[in-house]
């Protein structure tokens, strides 16, 4: 197990734009995994320590002697770096909506991840009437539970998903380790779930979920929810983050209030809650709208309503001005001494 310290990584410029890639793309709840230890983005992919760090004009990725560089072939996968030129998206959503061109300016580099779908199924089984920092702990505490250590940095530990056998070994008791670990009533849905993939799937397991990469959108997103707690909006998260089914929508009450506020949705359904029918409406309304790619379009959009965003932005001006004043201090200072 590497053991490391981050003042002692290396570092390799990804050579990828800010247009391209921004690391807040890991705080808009794609991903539950990720953890920033000061400046530094930490989390585990494939088994291997992953480790970035932004700067104003690229990603650079922290390595030693023993995290080397090999693991940039993952990042550039998880990223999708050569799957997508989002910068050419950007320019091609920006003029068919100029709803999208004016939200879209203070958020560039936000990506759609391409994760390991049976990470992202379990993951978004326990986001039902959650909330990111909640199901973030939930997350930690079962890779603590059943995964392998995968390496300590900085005294903080990191570990790899667990696989479905190792959720499921020997006399787990599952459900009833869920439920004292705190997940209420995901403990069911997602130990129901590991067995009846098990069972259907004795051969390929959790791989089954990879076949769905091939599989048309809707059929997806079928099979998805005949699982225990996967409902539509599960689905559609699991589809457009792991299963490269890029016009998936999942439509939640922050895409509800953009569709009620920036996309002429009638005032007359705001009292509504959000039913099937206008979950599939609101769908079908941006998949229509953007075309190729709509479900990275509406990630940027959702991404753009969040509040925590809101603050880590309000954060960066203030340092801004913070760092403008201190100049402006010793340029005076400067000044008066010459005087």
């Amino acid at each position: 197990m590497l053991k490391l310290q981050s003042a002692s990584l290396l570092w390799k410029d990804l050579h990828i734009s800010p247009h391209e890639l921004r690391l807040n793309t890991l705080r808009c709840g794609q991903s539950f995994r990720w953890k920033q230890l000061n400046e530094n983005w930490v989390s585990v992919l494939n088994g291997k320590l992953v480790v970035l760090k932004e700067t104003p004009t690229t990603i650079l990725y922290g390595y030693d002697q023993v995290l080397n560089p090999g693991a940039v072939t993952d990042i550039r996968d998880y990223f999708q770096l050569d799957r997508v030129s989002l910068r050419d998206c950007y320019q091609r959503w920006s003029k068919i909506d100029p709803n999208f061109a004016k939200k879209s300016a203070n958020f560039q580099g936000i990506r759609m991840l391409r994760q390991d779908p049976w990470e992202n199924l379990i993951s978004f089984i326990c986001s039902s009437n959650n909330n990111i920092s909640r199901i973030s702990q939930m997350v930690n505490k079962m890779c603590v539970r059943f995964g392998k250590k995968a390496a300590i940095l900085d005294d903080t530990e990191f570990y790899e998903f667990p696989t479905l056998d190792e959720i499921t070994a020997g006399d787990n008791k599952v459900e009833s380790i869920l439920r004292e670990l705190g997940f209420g009533y995901r403990a069911k849905y997602i130990a129901n779930t590991c067995a009846k993939i098990k069972a259907d799937h004795p051969d390929l397991k959790e791989k089954w979920l990879h076949t769905l990469r091939e599989m048309p959108y809707h059929e997806a997103k079928s099979s998805l929810m005949t699982l225990q707690g996967v409902g539509p909006k599960v689905a559609d998260c699991v589809c457009l983050m792991s299963l490269d089914q890029t016009e998936s929508i999942p439509v939640d009450t922050h895409v509800w209030q953009i569709a009620l506020r920036d996309y002429g949705f009638s005032s007359k359904k705001k009292g509504k809650t959000l039913d099937s029918k206008l979950y599939l409406q609101v769908g079908d309304h941006f998949r229509t709208l953007f075309g190729e790619y709509s479900g990275w379009a509406h990630s940027v959009l959702f991404t753009a309503d969040l509040k925590s965003f809101e603050m880590v932005n309000e954060s960066k001006k203030r340092k801004v001005v913070v760092v403008e004043k201190k100049q402006e201090i010793i340029v005076a200072s400067k000044r008066a001494k010459s005087e």
